[in-house]
């Protein structure tokens, strides 16, 4: 008797051993890695929010008249552009004082990395060429 249940023993140790390596590799494949340096003819763009944007406030951002992202608080827009020049278009939602849109005209060059930061000048929304970036969630993309 003591022999079958020091096996069931043994072979109980060998299946958690040949369990916890396969959790470890589960387990780092979900680990987030950062977002390589663009290459080839690309550059990435970056919209993040000031810290006083506004928490009820969401800005929709679009590039060459296409609807990019809706950014809500606590997240950014990150995405590859190809190198030439875009069209950014930025405007607060709910936009219930009928601002009108930022835009500006953006040249992207090849492996470049371009932040802008949301803020207000006065009553105006502004896209501030920033030289840092403060890690938020992305937001979703359309």
């Amino acid at each position: 008797m003591p022999e079958a249940s020091e096996m069931k023993i043994f072979v109980l140790a060998l299946v958690l051993a040949m369990l916890v390596p396969t959790t470890e590799i589960v387990a780092r494949g979900r680990v987030p890695t950062p977002a390589p340096t663009p290459s080839g003819k690309v550059g990435r763009l970056i919209v993040q929010r000031a810290p006083n944007f506004g928490s009820d406030l969401s800005i929709r951002l679009s590039i060459d008249g296409k609807r990019a992202a809706d950014i809500p608080r606590n997240q950014h827009y990150g995405g590859v552009l190809a190198a030439g020049r875009h069209v950014m278009t930025a405007l607060a939602l709910p936009n219930t004082e009928s601002r009108r849109p930022t835009s500006f005209v953006l040249t992207i060059k090849p492996g470049k990395v371009y932040i802008f930061t949301a803020a207000w000048s006065s009553d105006r929304l502004v896209l501030q060429p920033s030289s840092f970036y403060v890690p938020t969630t992305r937001a979703n993309q359309n």
